[in-house]
């Protein structure tokens, strides 16, 4: 199977439109119809039902999508690890939830920039379920997350522990009781950090709504007004330039974020390097 099949496919799956594919990858219309009806006689199914207007996936398309996902992923780290292994450096596939990229791995990324000069950097965003997969079939190296899988083979190190405060937009709140609370925004840490959240405050009517990411929670109370719990290097910024304003009598709480990695592998050692440089100090 051609690596330029699968490309085409992941684009048309995503456009859903064999014209935008195709200017989208530089081919003619032709082209990229060859390409997936070569995909599906190779593989003996209809990837694409072609009945209506807009093309739409079969469920076996459904499930080429992660596969082919994987594959490319696989086929990038294959080519990056021959061109790299005649210059003796290095690569590192990082892999994240999207919230922990906003709290605390900008930096860590830009010391790995400055201090391991020998090594490329790769990045990923997953969801929990799928980092786990991931560092096992040694698609990625490193992965971070809130809740560390237990499973054989894997080493759990806690990186970090972030401390998470309530910040408000109104200064005039910043004394309130939590029954006064207001326009409450509640950011998804994970199941622990959540439960705790909502255990002191689910008998208040004051969350209004829910966000998976601290980002964008913090930008859209700066717009919109409100309050929520975000991690203090987070609102450093704002609350000295006055737009956000902790909540004194608010409880505080914490969340800790784990890099989990392959106990044996050829990146042991330089996975190891990498957490050496972490910007937190872990407990």
């Amino acid at each position: 199977m051609k690596i330029e099949l699968l490309t085409t496919f992941l684009e048309v799956s995503q456009t859903l439109h064999v014209r935008v594919t195709a200017e989208n990858l530089y081919l003619t219309q032709a082209a990229v119809s060859s390409r997936i009806k070569q995909l599906e006689e190779e593989l003996g199914v209809l990837l694409f039902d072609r009945t209506q207007k807009r093309l739409k996936l079969t469920a076996e398309g459904h499930r080429l999508v992660k596969h082919a996902n994987e594959m490319m992923i696989m086929w990038q780290k294959l080519k990056q690890d021959v061109s790299v292994a005649q210059t003796n450096s290095h690569q590192l596939f990082v892999g994240s939830m999207m919230s922990i990229w906003d709290i605390v791995l900008q930096d860590w990324l830009q010391k790995i920039h400055r201090n391991l000069d020998d090594v490329h950097l790769f990045t990923q965003t997953y969801s929990p379920l799928e980092l786990r997969k991931q560092v096992i079939s040694r698609l990625i190296d490193i992965a971070f997350l809130f809740e560390p899988p237990f499973v054989e083979d894997i080493v759990n190190e806690k990186v970090a522990t972030v401390p998470l405060q309530l910040v408000s937009t109104d200064k005039e709140q910043i004394f309130n009781t939590m029954e006064n609370i207001e326009n409450m925004v509640m950011v998804d840490y994970g199941e622990s950090v959540n439960s705790q959240i909502l255990r002191d405050y689910g008998s208040f009517d004051v969350i209004r709504h829910h966000m998976s990411q601290p980002r964008i929670a913090l930008n859209f109370i700066l717009e919109a007004s409100g309050c929520a719990y975000l991690p203090k290097q987070m609102c450093f910024e704002h609350i000295r330039k006055g737009k956000l304003h902790p909540v004194d009598k608010a409880p505080e709480y914490s969340r800790d974020i784990y890099a989990i990695y392959l106990a044996k592998s050829s990146k042991t050692n330089l996975v190891k390097d990498a957490l050496t440089l972490f910007p937190y100090v872990r407990n």
